[in-house]
């Protein structure tokens, strides 16, 4: 058996053309959607990042505007600016890259932001509305790794998911995103013991731990649905979490690396914006 592949970009364009839609009816009242993406220093695991963030925005007629600050910026600065942000009514969301310098700190830069332009949805309270099941704006890769789910067409009702990394950007809102489905959920993460075991009962995994390669063919459960958020640079290439090769031999779906999770995040965050749009009508 070999797996088909849940394939990114393509799901990524179909969402786009179904976005575009609703944002050209938004625009007939001459008001158009607006996004900042603010950056600190030039790394370079951004790039790429900031490259899909903007396209994705020009395809979709979305005003997007780039702001970096040099590394040796001090954080009251880019407080500043979001404070400025929050009084600007034509901005309607907020991206703040990471990652950031050592000496600023992204809980602080995300929570001073309105709620409403954390289009992200990593703030305390966009968090807690996420908890509760009452938040329209959902954290970006999490939400796509979601979607991706759906894209495979298999009922996710009942099943049995295994999510590695317990991050607040993708581990924990994954998880919670799953409850939501009816979805049985453990979250296993650098301390869990036996992990192959907890894996190989799994229906679906999604691997977010941050170590290429890790997730081996046979752990998994013969059919299981896997998607990869992993994003590690190995020998000059980006691979994922999971080792493609030999767990596609085992998995009914899996996502590929590049070219899964990445394409559909950054429509998920513009989908975002138009929900924080939306929300201030």
């Amino acid at each position: 058996m070999s797996a088909q592949i849940l394939d990114g970009k393509l799901l990524a364009a179909q969402l786009k053309k179904q976005l575009k839609d609703v944002i050209e009816e938004l625009h007939k009242d001459n008001k158009k959607v607006s996004v900042v993406s603010i950056t600190v220093g030039n790394d370079p695991s951004t790039f790429s990042y900031l490259k899909s963030q903007k396209k994705a925005a020009e395809d979709l007629g979305i005003r997007y505007k780039e702001i970096n600050f040099p590394i040796t910026s001090r954080q009251d600065e880019v407080l500043n600016l979001i404070n400025q942000i929050d009084q600007d009514s034509s901005i309607h969301g907020v991206i703040i890259n990471k990652p950031l310098p050592a000496h600023i700190e992204d809980s602080i830069l995300i929570n001073r932001l309105d709620a409403s332009k954390d289009i992200e949805g990593l703030g305390e309270r966009n968090q807690g509305r996420l908890l509760l099941g009452k938040s329209s704006i959902l954290p970006c890769t999490a939400a796509a790794a979601l979607e991706l789910l759906r894209f495979s067409g298999v009922v996710l009702k009942g099943k049995q998911a295994v999510v590695i990394g317990r991050s607040e950007i993708v581990g924990k809102p994954m998880a919670l995103l799953l409850l939501k489905e009816d979805v049985t959920v453990t979250i296993c993460h650098s301390k869990t013991e036996n992990l192959p075991a907890m894996i190989q009962r799994a229906d679906i995994v999604v691997a977010a731990i941050g170590k290429p390669l890790f997730v081996k063919g046979d752990w998994l459960k013969p059919g299981a649905i896997v998607i990869d958020v992993g994003i590690n640079q190995q020998d000059g290439k980006i691979v994922g979490d999971v080792d493609f090769e030999s767990c596609k031999e085992k998995a009914s779906f899996i996502t590929p690396v590049p070219g899964g999770v990445g394409p559909v995040t950054s429509v998920m965050l513009m989908k975002n914006v138009v929900e924080a749009f939306k929300n201030i009508l």
